[in-house]
C-alpha cells in the first residue's frame, strides 16, 4: 500500500491513536493524550515531532491555534484501508433478524435499514434488488384486434413487460409469426445498449413494410429495459440521528442532508455510482469529497453490494460523520451483505 510506504511503525500507531481518540471525542487530540494511550512509551516532544510529520505529510491537521489536531480525510483513508482488512466482528442483532424468515422483502429491507441505524447510530438506506445487466430474453408479438398489437417483452431476471401498440393497417398471420422470427433473432441476449443504430437499420430493413410495427416495438423494449430503474425503491431510516454529531447538525448542513436521504434521485446518484464501480462486489468507502452525492461531502459512506442471482443486486449504504466508526461499520455490513445474500437466496429456491 503506497501510504503505508510513508510511515514506519510508530507513526501507524500515533495516527491509528489520533483517529480512535478523536472518534471517540469529537475533539482535537494533543501529544499528552495520545503517550497516555499507546503503549510506546515516548515523551510528549518526540510524539509531537511525529505528529508534525504527520501533519505534513497530509494525514492529521490542526483546526485551530491549539496543539490538538484531527485526522485528514487521507487519514481516514488509510485508517480505513487498514481495518478492512483486520477480522470481521459478530453482530448478533443482525444475525438474529436474518435468521426469521421474512416473506416480504420489502419489509425485510425496512426492517434492515431500522436496525442498522439503530446498531450504528447513523442514517441507513437499501436499495431493493434489480438487474444491473438487463438484457432482453424474448419478445411476442399477438393481434389484439384489427389496428393493435400486444406485445410481450420478457427481460432478463422473468421480468415481464406487457403494452399495446397502435398499428397502420392488419398484419396477415405469417406476417406477423415472420416478425416475431425477426425480432426474437435479431435481439435476444442484447442490452439496450447494445442495440444500436446499425442493429435497429438493419431490423427495420428486413421488416420491409412493417418496418414501422418494428419501429414501434424497439421503443417498447428500451422503455421496459429502462423502467426498472426507475421503479427502483431505496429505503432509508436514522436520518435524525445525523444530530447527535456537531459537525452535521449545523442548520444548512443538517437541512441538506436530510434533505438528500428524502429525495430518491440523488440516493440514486449513490447507487448508480456503487453499482458502476470496478469493485462493486465488495464493500466501499467514501469521505468527504469522495462523496458522489455533493450535499454528503461533509460525510463518510460505506456501502456494500449484496446479490441475488446473476445481476441481481441491492446497495447497503452507511452515512454519517467522518468520525464514524468505521470499525464496527465494516463488521456490521459484512455481516449484513452475507446473511442478507443467504436469506434471499433461500426464499427464491
Amino acid at each position: 500500500m503506497k501510504d503505508k510506504d510513508q510511515l514506519d511503525e510508530r507513526k501507524v500507531t500515533i495516527l491509528k491513536a489520533i483517529i480512535k481518540t478523536y472518534l471517540e471525542t469529537g475533539e482535537p487530540v494533543g501529544s499528552r493524550t495520545i503517550s497516555k494511550y499507546t503503549d510506546l512509551h515516548l515523551s510528549s516532544a518526540t510524539i509531537r515531532n511525529e505528529m508534525s510529520d504527520l501533519e505534513e505529510l497530509g494525514y492529521i491537521m490542526q483546526p485551530h491555534t491549539s496543539a490538538g489536531r484531527i485526522p485528514s480525510d487521507r487519514g481516514y483513508r488509510f485508517y480505513v484501508d487498514q481495518i478492512m482488512q483486520e477480522k470481521e466482528e459478530e453482530v448478533t442483532e443482525i444475525k438474529d433478524l436474518m435468521l426469521k424468515r421474512v416473506d416480504r422483502v420489502e419489509l425485510l429491507l425496512k426492517q434492515m435499514a431500522k436496525l442498522l441505524a439503530q446498531n450504528t447510530n447513523y442514517a441507513a438506506m437499501i436499495s431493493a434488488p434489480q438487474y444491473q445487466r438487463n438484457k432482453l430474453k424474448f419478445i411476442q408479438l399477438s393481434k389484439v384486434d384489427e389496428r393493435k398489437l400486444l406485445v410481450v417483452i420478457v427481460i432478463e431476471g422473468n421480468i415481464i413487460k406487457n403494452t399495446i401498440i397502435p398499428i397502420q393497417k392488419e398484419l396477415e398471420e405469417e406476417a406477423l409469426l415472420n416478425l416475431n422470427i425477426l425480432l426474437n433473432s435479431a435481439l435476444n441476449g442484447l442490452s439496450i445498449e447494445e442495440i444500436n443504430l446499425d442493429v435497429i437499420s438493419r431490423l427495420k430493413f428486413q421488416a420491409g413494410p412493417h418496418s414501422e410495427v418494428v419501429d414501434c416495438v424497439l421503443t417498447e423494449v428500451a422503455a421496459a429495459i429502462r423502467a426498472d430503474d426507475e421503479d427502483l425503491q431505496i429505503y432509508t431510516s436514522g436520518a435524525t440521528n445525523i444530530f447527535k454529531y456537531p459537525e452535521l447538525s449545523d442548520g444548512d448542513k443538517a437541512s441538506k442532508l436530510i434533505g438528500t436521504l428524502e429525495q430518491k434521485e440523488l440516493l440514486q446518484e449513490l447507487v448508480d455510482d456503487v453499482n458502476g464501480s470496478e469493485e462493486n462486489s465488495g464493500i466501499q468507502v467514501y469521505i468527504g469529497d469522495e462523496a458522489p452525492v455533493k450535499n454528503m461531502k461533509d460525510c463518510s459512506i460505506v456501502t456494500a453490494n449484496y446479490e441475488l442471482g446473476e445481476g441481481l443486486r441491492g446497495t447497503i449504504g452507511i452515512i454519517g460523520p467522518k468520525r464514524m466508526d468505521y470499525e464496527k461499520v465494516l463488521s456490521t455490513l459484512r455481516n449484513l451483505m452475507t446473511q442478507l445474500d443467504t436469506i434471499l437466496k433461500k426464499d427464491e429456491r
